[in-house]
């Protein structure tokens, strides 16, 4: 049942087809990345490099590349999970069909680590220069663990009951790390190893860490699920790795993971922080150098046969696209138990997951009334926004499932066009002007700083949406080459911005001032403010990552015929979010286009990828 380590599941998919070993000799820095990123992109095998320049350890790519490999990884497992899950949604199912759910039984003894002495990990040490240096991106600042399992307890109630395994990105090199002595550790906000972090402090308590790499895949899924309150990553890992996971315990430190490839062992420096960064990111930008905590490096074991498992991030969709998939999959069908009203709830990736969501809700407050408007969406929509990661939601779309009971969240147009159908600009905006937002998006006043909006939409069909452009459409100087993105949709080329953050850009206010309530403009309800209204218009992943990536909306949207009312903000005509480039953003992230040659070198006619890219 399940892999039990990385060398397995390596085995097993080379001998199904589903792994390339490359033994061509690649750099760790930079080509490594590029080759996956490439490879992802075509939909192809994990990739598994065994002659790394300048280092003993193999690199392994691209594993959870597709959704199906992802799910040939779990597939001994999945059926215990759906059936776990639909015991959480309705145990009365268990009592009616018991022999159906009998197979749960064994399969739920394995969320109960196991306690060994010693593992495979521990039977030999190296150094944080000798592991894979792995940089992604030409203005990266140093090598990274792309995908570290950091595993931190409670310093109030420690054990492996109260632990955290958090996908948490570390810094090998650069910076001012004292070479194989420090590494940094970056969390965002909003995560279990704040908590541990605080408690600790508090009782000026050695804050350890360990940092494991590969292992059982499950702990790699496991490091980024959004779990309850009170279940530890570890325990979801071994039910979902269809075993008890092996943890090593020894007096006075922490649990390590038997099967893992490779772990860090250290201690968070209580009294200082370093720069960290820059980093390519998943919303397709650099994360600038902040401040960070730094880890005091103890030990850094490895199995025998250790292998490195990496990834790289980069705009929407990558390898991390998979893994939300997936992890929808099995958390899906929960969000209504969690949340009462709420029926789905959808991330969207290809804007950069935290800044824009979707989410169905029920409006039922007044059954009774002629015509629905948003009132219970809002209380739903506030407890969406008091929820875990997503909290850190920029832009919250919420409908009511009442008025189309068959729309799917997923389909992404249909969604906006029900919501823009509908949707009253001097109603339904709702916002949070001064609040918390992802640590990496760039949009806002200063690091986790920014605003959000709720916009909610119940009842009625208010106004057919425009699908084309009127024959005498004009605009205001500076303004040109409007381009229809979806229905209801504008994307307009704007000047370039030069205004700084929590600034309004009088350019974008004298611009919705010169449209009366006649105007064709207003025949769409969006409009959106780009550099490039043919780049944004050309696929619907373009219009939603410069949307919702580029705009901070207490800032960035204003409104034709706007006005405030008792501190409610709204527009009688269309929206507009100015999506231009901010001169305070961060840098797009660029390949290195000398590498992006040699990559297209391997796989031409006789080059190890041909076929594949």
């Amino acid at each position: 049942m399940g892999y039990r380590n990385l060398q397995e599941c390596v085995k097993d998919l080379e001998a199904g087809g589903k792994l390339l070993r490359i033994n061509h000799e690649v750099d760790a820095e930079l080509e490594a990345g590029a080759i996956q990123r490439r490879v992802y992109q075509a939909d192809g095998p994990a990739l598994l490099f065994t002659n790394v320049r300048g280092c003993r350890f193999p690199m392994l790519g691209n594993l959870f590349g597709t959704l199906e490999r992802t799910r040939y990884i779990f597939r001994d497992t999945l059926k215990d999970m759906e059936r776990l899950v639909a015991m959480k949604i309705n145990p009365r199912a268990a009592i009616k069909d018991p022999f159906g759910f009998l197979g749960t039984l064994p399969a739920a003894l394995h969320l109960l680590p196991k306690k060994v002495s010693s593992g495979p990990v521990m039977e030999m040490q190296t150094t944080i220069d000798q592991l894979p240096q792995l940089k992604s991106w030409p203005d990266d600042g140093g090598a990274f663990i792309t995908l570290p399992q950091v595993y931190s307890e409670s310093a109030a109630m420690p054990g492996l009951r109260h632990s955290n395994l958090g996908m948490y990105r570390v810094q090998l090199s650069g910076g001012k790390y004292r070479p194989n002595g420090e590494i940094g550790l970056h969390y965002q906000i909003h995560r279990g190893i704040g908590v541990h972090h605080a408690e600790a402090l508090e009782r000026r308590l050695p804050f350890r860490v360990n940092i494991f790499v590969g292992g059982a895949p499950s702990m790699t899924v496991a490091a980024v699920m959004p779990l309850p309150e009170g279940m530890p990553e570890i325990s979801f890992a071994g039910l979902l790795g269809g075993h008890r996971l092996e943890m090593a315990c020894r007096n006075g430190q922490l649990p390590i993971a038997a099967e893992a490839d490779f772990c860090i062992t250290g201690i968070v420096d209580p009294d200082r922080t370093l720069p960290e960064g820059p980093f390519g990111d998943h919303l397709g930008y650099y994360s600038l150098a902040h401040d960070f905590p730094v880890v005091r490096v103890e030990r850094v074991y490895h199995r025998r046969d250790a292998i490195w498992p990496f990834t790289t991030v980069g705009r929407p969709p990558q390898e991390d696209t998979s893994f939300g998939a997936f992890i929808h999959e099995i958390t899906g069908p929960l969000i209504p138990t969690v949340i009462p009203g709420v029926r789905a709830v959808h991330a969207v990736d290809a804007a950069g997951v935290h800044p824009l969501l979707l989410a169905l809700g029920s409006e039922r407050y007044v059954p009774y009334a002629g015509e629905r408007e948003p009132q219970e969406l809002l209380t739903i929509a506030n407890a969406i926004l008091g929820q875990g990661q997503l909290s850190l939601a920029k832009y919250l779309f919420i409908g009511a499932q009442e008025d189309n009971p068959a729309l799917d969240i997923h389909d992404i147009p249909a969604f906006l066009r029900h919501v823009l159908e509908r949707v009253d600009w001097r109603r339904d905006l709702h916002f949070q002007t001064s609040t918390t937002i992802d640590t990496l998006d760039y949009s806002g006043s200063g690091l986790n700083s920014g605003s959000k909006v709720v916009i909610a939409a119940a009842g009625n069909k208010r106004r057919e949406l425009s699908s084309v452009l009127p024959g005498d459409f004009s605009l205001p100087s500076g303004f040109a080459e409007p381009r229809v993105c979806l229905p209801g949709i504008l994307a307009i080329r704007g000047p370039r911005c030069t205004t700084g953050p929590n600034c309004p850009d009088p350019v974008v206010e004298d611009f919705c001032r010169q449209f009366g309530q006649r105007h064709p403009l207003t025949s769409f309800p969006l409009v959106v403010i780009v550099d490039d209204s043919e780049f944004t218009a050309r696929t619907l992943n373009n219009v939603l990552w410069v949307t919702f990536i580029k705009s901070n909306p207490a800032s960035d949207i204003y409104g034709i015929g706007a006005s405030n009312v008792s501190k409610h903000w709204g527009c009688t005509g269309p929206l507009v979010i100015d999506a231009r480039t901010k001169e305070y953003h961060a840098p797009p992230l660029i390949p290195d286009p000398a590498i992006e040659r040699k990559v297209d070198a391997l796989g031409a006619p006789g080059g190890v990828l041909h076929g594949i890219i």
